[in-house]
């Protein structure tokens, strides 16, 4: 009995340094980016950095509005292709598909989930930038097709899998209660699943959702291949754009001996941290109040 005390003892003290240590990891990296970003704070005004449009780091400038409007235009044009489709198929996972059925589609999208990046990225500009390219040249708007339409395509296809998985998992942990007596008081099968079970799995759903455009916001390879890299805000879907991790890829390591690049990069890395951390803590209050409703 002791020793299983002992070892219960040294578990949960375990398990709260490793909590502990992972605050304290996201901490440093937040006082470490901050430290980096200094320089070009002290030399440039925050409002100045953010409302520019000028980055021609070689004369001093390092306007960040178009990487910043690109980035959250990409990621939220990603989320509104992908989540509407991936909480219908969820839902057909889970309250209409067959056993063996269901096991074979999950199967190919946890596959679909763990292929790497770059195999969207290629994917991307062998299909989906030439489709554009003609897609455009259909509508009257030439394009080369490398465009914020392209990275929002491929960012969707790459957080589909992860949405749709945990998705379906949430909704499967319903209990089957609620269906049998949604479907006694005369409810088809759709309205149990919008009636029923999604408001039971809203909670999940939120954080499938908050999964997806952790993944989305930060994806840099895929996005990088096919969404043009042009230094200038995005005016249509054709257009090319500049999110700020491919910023970062492209440059970080190149002409580090110019005056204050090295820090208009961190600068750029403390406002994806600071963004991606606001759309948790906005995700968490959303979740803090679907519980406290239900």
């Amino acid at each position: 009995m002791r020793l299983r005390r002992l070892i219960d003892s040294l578990t949960g003290r375990g398990m709260r340094l490793a909590v502990y240590g992972a605050n304290v990891l996201l901490l440093l990296l937040l006082l470490g980016l901050c430290l980096k970003s200094l320089p070009l704070l002290i030399e440039h005004p925050l409002v100045g950095l953010l409302l520019s449009s000028t980055w021609r780091p070689l004369s001093g400038h390092f306007g960040l509005r178009p990487f910043v409007v690109g980035t959250l235009e990409v990621t939220l044009l990603a989320m509104l292709l992908a989540v509407p489709a991936c909480l219908l198929a969820a839902i057909y996972l889970a309250e209409y598909a067959g056993r063996r059925l269901r096991d074979a589609l999950m199967v190919m999208i946890e596959l679909m989930a763990g292929i790497p990046s770059v195999i969207y990225g290629l994917f991307g500009v062998l299909v989906i930038v030439p489709l554009i390219a003609r897609l455009g040249a259909a509508l009257g708007r030439p394009t080369t097709g490398y465009s914020l339409l392209a990275g929002g395509v491929i960012l969707a296809i790459m957080v589909a899998p992860i949405i749709t998985a945990v998705s379906v998992e949430v909704l499967r942990a319903v209990p089957f209660a609620g269906r049998e007596a949604a479907l006694a008081l005369g409810l088809t099968r759709w309205e149990v699943a919008r009636r029923v079970v999604v408001p039971s799995a809203a909670h999940g759903l939120v954080s499938a959702v908050a999964l997806g455009f952790a993944r989305a916001i930060g994806e840099t390879i895929a996005v990088l291949m096919v969404v043009g890299n042009v230094a200038r805000i995005p005016l249509s879907l054709f257009d090319p754009a500049y999110p700020l991790p491919a910023l970062i890829a492209n440059n970080y390591g190149e002409m580090m001996s110019l005056p204050l690049y090295d820090s208009a990069l961190m600068f750029a890395a403390l406002i994806l941290l600071l963004v991606v951390g606001a759309f948790n803590l906005a995700a968490h209050l959303v979740l803090s109040r679907l519980e406290i409703r239900s």
